[in-house]
């Protein structure tokens, strides 16, 4: 099923259109995101969503990356989420409400734009020159993250656009935020900064390392050591409330994912200590699974599953 254009704002050309399984998906091409190297808004809208009933509404789950979410042929190495697929076999079993998926593409500094802004300040130069995003640190500072911008943009003109476009369910309890790797990062900054706008979310492959990881044991053990504290610093002083708030990561033991293990150890024992705990903190460990949008796929119903969670 092709894609059906909608503008949010002024365009030029459109985005390519993304072919799907099952229900119908929907493009909006925007300026509003411009700074951040984003044009195009990728929306899902599930099977029932065209035969609702009046006054019927749905669950919203934003995902970073949203070329890779829905059609193999907008990547570029052919791999996608498969998101269409994931939703309405589990809706079907009856293990999932229908969710509306909206896919924000890719910003075009993507380090840049998805890392946890925040965190910046708990971070010496130093250890910003350790983590070896860039050999100069004058190169990298705040001045050049826009992690606060990306959010900004996602959750005060997106969603909002979402919400009086389409038949959502708009509160925390329904509206959840996932990625992987560093959207895995940006998936656990946005419900830290906005939990009472996220109420759940997942990151998959999260890239805890923050940087470019290290095989050199005695930097990997200064590099958990730094950021965990940089992590503790900013989630102590941040309304992230594990009472309240879920929050899923994951990891596999394979290609880019194969240095993650000790930081998933330190970062599983911090927030343990800060009172997260099953049944709203959940991590877990592949073996053997890489970093890629097959290995995300094969994986997807899980954290889905804990996102649409409902306790007693």
């Amino acid at each position: 099923m092709l894609s059906i254009a909608l503008s949010l704002a002024a365009a030029t050309l459109p985005p390519p259109p993304a072919n799907v399984s099952a229900g119908q998906v929907t493009y909006m091409v925007m300026d509003e995101a411009e700074a951040l190297g984003i044009d195009k808004v990728w929306v899902w809208l599930p099977d029932g969503y065209a035969t609702r009933e009046e006054g019927e509404r749905f669950p919203v789950l934003y995902m970073h990356d949203g070329q890779n979410l829905f059609d193999p042929t907008l990547t570029n190495y052919n791999k996608e989420w498969g998101m269409d697929e994931a939703i309405t076999r589990l809706a079907a079993r009856g293990d999932l409400r229908e969710w509306i998926v909206i896919g924000i593409e890719s910003p075009a500094q993507r380090w840049q734009a998805l890392f946890p802004e925040k965190l910046e300040g708990s971070i010496s130069d130093e250890t910003f020159v350790r983590l070896g995003n860039l050999a100069d640190v004058s190169e990298v500072r705040r001045q050049d993250l826009m992690g606060d911008e990306y959010l900004a943009f996602l959750t005060g003109t997106l969603k909002p656009y979402v919400d009086r476009n389409y038949a959502t369910l708009a509160g925390p309890e329904d509206t959840a935020v996932m990625g992987s790797s560093m959207g895995g990062l940006m998936s656990i900054y946005a419900i830290a900064e906005h939990p009472d706008i996220f109420g759940q979310a997942a990151g998959l492959s999260v890239h805890l390392p923050l940087g470019l990881p290290s095989e050199d044991e005695a930097v990997v053990a200064d590099n958990i050591r730094d950021t965990m504290a940089a992590w503790r610093a900013y989630l102590e002083a941040s309304d992230f409330d594990p009472a309240t708030n879920r929050l899923y990561v994951d990891h596999g033991t394979g290609t880019l994912d194969r240095f993650y293990p000790p930081y998933f150890d330190a970062f599983d024992a911090m927030v343990a200590e800060l009172g997260w705990a099953l049944p709203n903190y959940e991590s877990r460990r592949y073996t053997g699974t890489e970093h890629d949008e097959d290995a995300w796929r094969e994986r997807v119903d899980i954290p889905l599953g804990f996102l649409d969670r409902k306790d007693p």
